[in-house]
């Protein structure tokens, strides 16, 4: 089997993502992660072009990669071509491919956006939707969203959307022939399969810690998933 860095650096995300790194820093000054958590994506890109299977490895198991919001500052910034925000992308793939995702527990969190956005999209064909996240297990949420959730009707009504419903308009049911076509691009793209990967490792990871694990969105081991947060992870 190949290196982990091999296995790596086969990721087009890479390729084009690391160039050559003059450690100037200018990504760690623009990225709004690394003002809160304990990230720095000048040093991720340092940590790569290592080419060390143990540092890969280190990445893929821990908290690090987990920590950027993909938000692409640093792609138009960096004064030699280097995007962090694809290294990341590619890094938390191959942590996925290979279970280690489980290992971390801001990794772990994956099943929860497998379990919303991920599920969302392939049921319903958005990202964001109102079912599914109540504040017992997304508090991030807040009261707002716990009031939306109660006056939904009237909330789209000034909207004008079309929730749910045939026809044109926000939020409208989008028609089943379309829906089974964004079905059949993930599973020719692999995102099934990965869906199908984060439930099987998270379901080992749920028995090794002793934890309920099933297909019901609030479960022991989501719940846990989403709530916890026994490590620091902010920037000091």
């Amino acid at each position: 089997m190949k290196g982990l860095f091999d296995r790596l650096s086969a990721d087009i995300r890479v390729q084009e993502g690391l160039k050559a790194c003059i450690n100037c820093g200018t990504c760690t000054a623009i990225c709004p992660a690394a003002g809160f958590y304990n990230y720095d994506p000048r040093i991720l890109t340092d940590m790569v072009q290592k080419r060390d299977d143990n540092v890969i490895e280190e990445l893929l198991k821990g908290e690090f990669i987990w920590y950027c919001g993909e938000c692409m500052s640093c792609k138009s910034r960096c004064p030699r071509g280097n995007v962090p925000g694809l290294l990341i992308t590619a890094l938390r793939a191959l942590s996925q491919e290979l279970g280690f995702f489980t290992m971390s527990e801001k990794g772990r969190q994956q099943l929860a956006v497998k379990r919303t956005v991920g599920e969302w999209i392939i049921k319903h064909g958005y990202c964001l939707y109102l079912e599914g996240a109540g504040t017992e297990v997304h508090p991030e949420q807040g009261p707002i969203w716990d009031w939306v959730q109660g006056n939904w009707r009237d909330v789209f009504d000034k909207m004008e959307a079309n929730y749910q419903g045939s026809g044109p308009g926000i939020l409208r049911k989008i028609p089943e022939e379309s829906m089974e076509e964004l079905r059949r691009i993930f599973d020719v793209t692999g995102g099934t399969a990965r869906f199908e990967q984060i439930e099987k490792c998270s379901e080992e990871k749920a028995a090794e810690m002793g934890m309920e694990y099933s297909k019901d969105s609030d479960c022991e081991y989501l719940r846990h998933v989403c709530l916890a947060n026994e490590k620091d992870h902010n920037r000091h």
